[in-house]
């Protein structure tokens, strides 16, 4: 990719004094592209730079060289952008998280690093498919991450479980009639105990112990590991959010989901309805002519969706209150998933508010 010549050759210094700029970030693993932007649009240079500490430094030196840096838009904030994100912001620029370029400009202009860098400074300038980004700086991230370990733990250990369940299936007779009958922990601790003959893999009734053996360790290791995680996570979202554990329906696994969708700068959701739309429980219009109808919200994190829709379904079990409801939209003759639409909605209005009030100060929600 070609650079632009040194801008400082191109601009006069007196204009840049008071010129106002705004940047945008076509993030990558090795290199960022990086453009910059007057208030009117015009393109004043795209250069690329590499994602290390030093190179974050020249970016933020080369689009100063332009003028004031008023904003910058950028793509992926929780991946590949995420590390100039975090620089950014320790410098004081704005940073807003933009989507995707329009698929209608992909279609007449093309794709090309250069363009996808021009086109989200020109997002950052104008407000528009932006958001504010998560800081990733404080106790929320470290929840995340441990969480994100925890679930690809998970992952890993229902597909070792099914595994072995296939194997024992299609195993030689005398093999399988020595664990069919099993519970699933007598089966993973006697398997696991075996010592079978390696010396003879090319037989399939040794090939098959030696492969049982191993799917049963897997899976004791990972449920070490799974239990070693929930360690570090339970005290971290218990001292985050202990006003959500107060909650009925809410537990460790839902608190912690809540947490890492508000990020640690909760101040980026501006109303509860904003947070709404980022579960995806917020109804979308969807009316026409003389029909007024509201349909069902695919989008937002789907995770904190599934968080709700689980405090839901246990508050449906045990709180009286939600029973009532329940009670009452049914005689009205609604459907039981549009009670349960319903109720999640509810649910994130009272999450927002529980997340933003102080821990001293009791919440109540309308």
């Amino acid at each position: 990719m070609a650079s632009m010549p040194n801008p400082t050759s191109q601009v006069n210094p007196t204009s840049m004094s008071s010129r106002v700029v705004v940047g945008g970030i076509d993030t990558h693993k090795d290199l960022h592209v990086v453009a910059v932007i007057d208030t009117a649009e015009t393109v004043l240079a795209t250069h690329s730079f590499s994602t290390t500490r030093a190179g974050y430094r020249a970016l933020v030196k080369w689009l100063r060289t332009f003028g004031e840096v008023a904003r910058i838009g950028v793509e992926g904030t929780g991946s590949y952008g995420a590390g100039i994100c975090r620089h950014l912001t320790e410098v004081g620029i704005e940073v807003l998280e933009v989507d995707r370029p329009d698929r209608s400009d992909r279609r007449r202009k093309g794709k090309d690093d250069d363009l996808d860098a021009i086109s989200a400074a020109r997002a950052a300038l104008h407000g528009r498919r932006v958001s504010i980004p998560k800081s990733k700086d404080g106790a929320v991230e470290s929840l995340r991450v441990l969480r994100v370990t925890r679930q690809t733990a998970i992952r890993a250990r229902r597909n070792a479980l099914q595994l072995l369940r296939m194997t024992i299936v299609a195993a030689p007779e005398e093999l399988r009639d020595q664990v069919r009958n099993l519970t699933r922990m007598q089966l993973i601790r006697t398997c696991a105990a075996w010592r079978p003959e390696t010396t003879n893999a090319a037989d399939p009734v040794a090939a098959t112990r030696i492969a049982l053996k191993s799917l049963t360790r897997r899976i004791l290791e990972l449920g070490d590991e799974i239990a070693a995680l929930d360690e570090l996570i339970k005290p971290l979202v218990t001292a985050l959010a202990p006003q959500l554990l107060a909650r009925a329906g809410i537990g460790i696994e839902v608190a912690g989901q809540l947490l890492v969708t508000a990020g640690d700068n909760r101040d980026r959701l501006r109303s509860e309805a904003s947070f709404a739309m980022l579960c995806g429980v917020a109804p979308l219009p969807a009316s026409s002519g003389m029909t007024r109808r509201h349909r069902l919200n695919r989008g937002g994190d789907r995770q904190a969706n599934s968080a709700l829709h689980l405090a839901v379904i246990s508050r449906i079990r045990i709180d009286e209150k939600t029973q009532a409801y329940v009670a009452k939209k049914t005689a009205e003759g609604h459907s039981k998933l549009e009670i349960i639409r319903c109720l999640k909605r509810y649910l994130a209005r009272e999450v927002f508010y529980l997340l933003n009030a102080p821990a001293d100060e009791p919440v109540t929600v309308a």
